[in-house]
């Protein structure tokens, strides 16, 4: 089994290095679903060669349906994250029904590969009104893999439609799950067959919601090795 932190610090892409995991998807805002990191943040996880980044590339709050400016900041951040060292982008474009948007999906693609780069469609996945009909879409495109929780909020919910992914898949793309993985449950998601996990290290510590600035987040190490000891 392939796994693959999602995390926000330099401290998470050590602890995958220390357990292993294969990637890390690299963002800021985690509580907002994962933004756009900075490219000192960037630059310093490559440093450990070891392990993979995968940058998210949403560089905005609140859904997925972008203007072309809004493309136009995406390809700027696709280019600095390989610039910055990334191995890998992730993102994900609707319109306005839900469905993928395939030409500024095709666009980000293209210039990822020109790039060198691996490319994951995220959870923007589980909003579209038609997944049988994404997942096709997705692989015509050429995505490397997918990220789904099975169009729940998290992927223990969501295996039936994950195991159907898999099957539908037959290998054209890698199909990982994530959302709510845990030591508890990852067995269970793991028995879809799918290609990877992926998972938070962290746990929300420190700061005070009331000052507006947020919580910082520290690595729950024990999560992470219960869930790699599994396997």
């Amino acid at each position: 089994m392939i796994f693959e932190i999602c995390g926000d610090s330099f401290e998470a892409v050590l602890l995958a290095e220390k357990y292993n995991v294969k990637r890390v998807e690299l963002c800021a805002a985690l509580s907002l679903g994962g933004l756009t990191p900075s490219i000192g943040l960037i630059e310093k996880c490559t440093e450990i060669e070891e392990v993979e980044i995968h940058v998210m590339i949403r560089h905005k709050e609140g859904g997925f349906v972008y203007s072309s400016v809004d493309i136009e900041i995406m390809e700027s951040d696709i280019i600095s994250a390989k610039e910055a060292g990334a191995k890998g982008v992730v993102f994900g474009c609707l319109n306005n029904d839900n469905e993928i948007d395939l030409k500024q999906n095709k666009l980000l693609y293209k210039l990822a590969k020109r790039l060198g780069l691996a490319v994951t469609f995220h959870r923007a996945f589980d909003f579209c009104v038609s997944p049988k009909k994404s997942l096709e879409t997705l692989i015509d495109i050429g995505f490397d893999r997918l990220l789904s929780a099975g169009q729940e909020n998290i992927a223990e919910k969501g295996i039936v439609l994950l195991n159907e992914l898999v099957i539908q898949s037959k290998g054209r793309i890698q199909i990982m799950a994530g959302s709510g993985v845990n030591a508890a449950n990852a067995l269970n998601i793991a028995n879809t067959n799918v290609d990877a996990l992926h998972f938070t290290s962290h746990l929300k510590s420190g700061g005070n919601n009331d000052d507006g600035m947020g919580k910082q987040s520290v690595q729950d190490e024990q999560k992470v090795k219960s869930i790699v000891d599994l396997f």
